[in-house]
């Protein structure tokens, strides 16, 4: 494994959806550090991966399909495609949504890609035939309510229909992280990067079925936010090493 995985005890904090979305709030209004940041650190710490666990350390001449949703997750899968593009790999983007049916930021990381030429499509166009050497699954993240439906729910179906490695931003896009849920459909991912802390429904027997190997991304949370007493968590140094951890 890359010198940029380092492997973290499986005893390590846990949390669930409610304490993430705390993380979230605590980042943007106590520390100021604003959703862009913590989008382009998740996309970052995805091509990293992908990059040392999937291509050998070299992605250039890769393909890859990035499956994104018009959120968050599907913000850091935009960012992941940039630089795996920068990186020489060629990159083709499948939306669940119009670009006008996106949050702000997840919308700037596509007017980015569209800048750059990267080829961007419905995700009702996905293509029957044809082979990648990775899918990135950034369809839907900690947010999912429920069984996905419309396009999300296709991209999903057509993810496990296919016999390419997948790489999920987060979850497995389907998978609550909370109770460890499989709706109808989840995605089967090989590998899951899920971000700042390990969440408590990817330890759930039935979970396990779908994350495939359990990585950590760091996101740049302050070790101080964790000790805010509407969390309560104490923790060091975690990312030290490495901007990407292995936990199982």
């Amino acid at each position: 494994m890359s010198a940029y995985i380092k492997v973290i005890p499986p005893n390590f904090p846990i949390i669930d959806t409610a304490q993430m979305i705390i993380v979230d709030r605590l980042m943007i209004e106590e520390y100021h550090i604003i959703l862009i940041q913590m989008m382009e650190n998740a996309g970052r710490c995805l091509a990293l991966l992908a990059r040392e666990a999937f291509f050998g350390g070299n992605p250039a001449g890769k393909t890859v399909a990035i499956l994104a949703g018009t959120g968050g997750n599907g913000g850091g899968a935009m960012v992941c495609a940039r630089r795996l593009h920068n990186w020489g790999a060629r990159v083709e983007v499948y939306l669940t949504n119009k670009k006008e049916k996106m949050t702000p930021v997840p919308a700037h990381q596509l007017d980015i890609l569209d800048r750059m030429g990267i080829p961007i499509t419905d995700g009702q166009a996905l293509p029957r035939g044809g082979k990648y050497d990775l899918l990135v699954d950034g369809i839907i993240g900690y947010s999912v309510k429920g069984d996905p439906y419309g396009t999300a729910a296709y991209m999903i179906e057509w993810l496990n229909s296919r016999t390419e490695k997948v790489l999920s931003l987060d979850t497995p896009s389907g998978l609550d992280l909370t109770s460890g849920k499989i709706h109808n459909p989840t995605a089967k991912a090989d590998a899951t990067l899920t971000l700042a802390l390990p969440k408590k429904g990817l330890f759930e027997a039935e979970a396990k079925r779908v994350i495939g190997d359990l990585y950590l991304g760091d996101i740049s949370v302050p070790p101080e936010l964790y000790a805010h007493p509407e969390l309560g968590l104490e923790l060091g140094n975690l990312f030290q090493e490495s901007d990407v951890l292995r936990i199982y």
